[in-house]
This record gives C-alpha cells, sequence and structure tokens, in this order.
C-alpha cells in the first residue's frame, strides 16, 4: 500500500514540475501574432493561388498587417479578390489604396495552325516545359506557343483553355483573375498580364519571334518582322523596336490603333473594338434616259413627172393638149 501511494506522489510532484517549466516556456518563448492578420485572412478570397507575391493568403494578411503599420499598402494587392477586397481589407486596417486598374492575361502569340506550318512531330511527354527542352517544338517558330496547355494546368479558375481548331490558348476575361499562374508556366514567356483597358478593349503585338525578318516570315505568316513602321506611326511614343520585336506600352497607349493599320504583317491585333461598319458601295453613274421610238413616218408618193406635150395648169389642175 505505501509503495501504491509513493508511486502516486512521485507522479504527481512530475507532472507539477513539468506543468510548470511547460508554463514558465510557453511564457518566455511566446511568439506574439497580431490578430488583425487572421482577421485579414478571413476577408482575403483563400485561393492561395501565390498571384500576390506572397506564399498563399496568410503570407499576404501578414505583410498586409505589417504595411499598415508602416504607413503603406503601395504594391499589396490580392489579383482574385481584386479591389473590393482590397477595400474591404484597407477599412479594416483603417487605410486608404488607390485604385488598380484591372489587369487581364493576354496571349501573345497568333501562330495558328493555318499561320505555321507543321515541320515535325513531336512523341515525348507531352508538355510546354518537355517540348520546350527538347528544341523549336513542332514548328520553324521557336518562340511561338507550343500548345501543349501548362498554362491551362496551372490557372485554378479555368479561365483558359486551348482551342482545338487554332491550338492557341484563350482567356476568358471574366474568369481571369490576373493571379500569374499562367504567366509563370508558360516556358516561352508568351502570356502577359495587362491592362483590361476601358471596354476591354486593349491593343498589342501579338508575337514574341526576335529573329530577323526574313527567318521569321519563314516561319509564321503573321509574325513581327520589326519594320519600325508602327513605332514611326504611333503619336504617343507607346511602341518600341528591340531585337527585331515590337512592343507596345500599355501604360502609353491611347487605343487610337493607328499601329493596326500599318503593320504590313497583320502582328498587332486590337481586342473587343466594335466592328466598323461596311463600306458605303459608291454610287452608280444615273443611266440616261432611252426617248421613246417615234413612229414611223408614211411614206411619200412620189410626184409623177408632166407627160412630154402636156402643159399642166397649177391653178385649175386641167391639161391641156
Amino acid at each position: 500500500m505505501n509503495f501504491i501511494l509513493i508511486a502516486v506522489i512521485v507522479l504527481g510532484a512530475i507532472g507539477l514540475i513539468a506543468a510548470v517549466v511547460l508554463f514558465v516556456a510557453s511564457k518566455k518563448f511566446a511568439v506574439y501574432e497580431d490578430p488583425r492578420i487572421a482577421q485579414v485572412a478571413e476577408v482575403l478570397p483563400g485561393a492561395n493561388c501565390g498571384g500576390c507575391g506572397f506564399p498563399g493568403c496568410s503570407g499576404m494578411a501578414d505583410a498586409l498587417v505589417k504595411g499598415a503599420d508602416a504607413g503603406s499598402l503601395d504594391g499589396l494587392s490580392c489579383p482574385v479578390g481584386g479591389s473590393e477586397v482590397m477595400t474591404k481589407v484597407a477599412d479594416l486596417l483603417g487605410m486608404a489604396i488607390a485604385n488598380s486598374e484591372p489587369m487581364v492575361a493576354v496571349v501573345r502569340c497568333n501562330g495558328t495552325c493555318e499561320h505555321r506550318a507543321k515541320i515535325a512531330e513531336y512523341a515525348g511527354l507531352r508538355t510546354c516545359a518537355a517540348m520546350h527542352a527538347c528544341g523549336a517544338g513542332e514548328t520553324a517558330c521557336g518562340f511561338g506557343c507550343l500548345g501543349c496547355g501548362d498554362c491551362v494546368a496551372a490557372c485554378q479558375f479555368g479561365a483558359i483553355s486551348i482551342d482545338p481548331a487554332t491550338g492557341i490558348p484563350v482567356v476568358d476575361e471574366e474568369k481571369c483573375t490576373s493571379c500569374g499562374a499562367c504567366v509563370k508556366a508558360c516556358p516561352r514567356n508568351i502570356i502577359e498580364l495587362r491592362k483590361k483597358g476601358p471596354k476591354g478593349r486593349r491593343v498589342f503585338v501579338s508575337c514574341v519571334n526576335k529573329d530577323k525578318g526574313p527567318v521569321a516570315m519563314k516561319a509564321c505568316a503573321v509574325s513581327c518582322i520589326g519594320c519600325g513602321k508602327c513605332e514611326k506611326e504611333c503619336p504617343f511614343g507607346a511602341i518600341t523596336v528591340e531585337n527585331n520585336l515590337a512592343y507596345i506600352d500599355f501604360e502609353k497607349c491611347r487605343l487610337c490603333r493607328k499601329c493596326v493599320t500599318v503593320c504590313p504583317k497583320k502582328a498587332i491585333l486590337d481586342v473587343n473594338f466594335p466592328t466598323p461598319p461596311p463600306a458605303p458601295k459608291p454610287k452608280e453613274a444615273p443611266k440616261p434616259v432611252e426617248k421613246p421610238a417615234e413612229a414611223p413616218k408614211p411614206a411619200e408618193k412620189p410626184v409623177e413627172a408632166p407627160k412630154p406635150g402636156a402643159f399642166l395648169d397649177t391653178e385649175s389642175s386641167i391639161s391641156i393638149k
């Protein structure tokens, strides 16, 4: 009986000492977490896409709280939640944010099956990263879209798909959150985040081929040849030509579309602009009015010559022999 009592007392003493040690350690090594982090994390959409540049929404929430303590939220934005979510976060933290224009993913390649001829057959792992590592791919263009769909697999919102007719990715503007996952997934840097533009209207060079003109033309019928006509035509200085490739700065572009009309290869695309009305047909010259045909006049009877030896009295019309 004494042994049992002693064992209970010893175990109780050990438990008490351990509890005291744990309590002291928890107080000494406690990590304080601002309660606002959890509140901000609840406001964020919870997609954990990484489009904000932080590892998940919890990392973004921590950065937002630290930014609020520093007095500025500049450079911090949730692409999935957009301005609505950021406004709620700013109100929660007692801050003000600048309204940022919405962005959208843009596929800068128009090398469809019609414009690019297939010159090889790839039989390896069907991903863009694997095909890119093997070389130029199945066409002569070593810069264009490979069409294997790495961007489709990376998008968590179903906003991008491969068009079976063209083999080129198509972005659904309504679903795109501009998280940038497709941009990171593309091994050829074809996809870019650009301003969505007023009414979704955008003008951009749909080509990333940096080869010289003759080589680029052989690879794709609508490739940029770096001729510089668009750069000279732009009145706002929004276009630059570097490494045989034109690029339109969406911050400077005013959507005048003058560059679209002068591009000889139709490599510059304008999106969501209204279709211009068909040109009026030239007016035909009025046909001359045909005069009604006159009725034929009755044939006049020939006047008979007088017989020889006869005298004709014109007044009495009597012949005197």
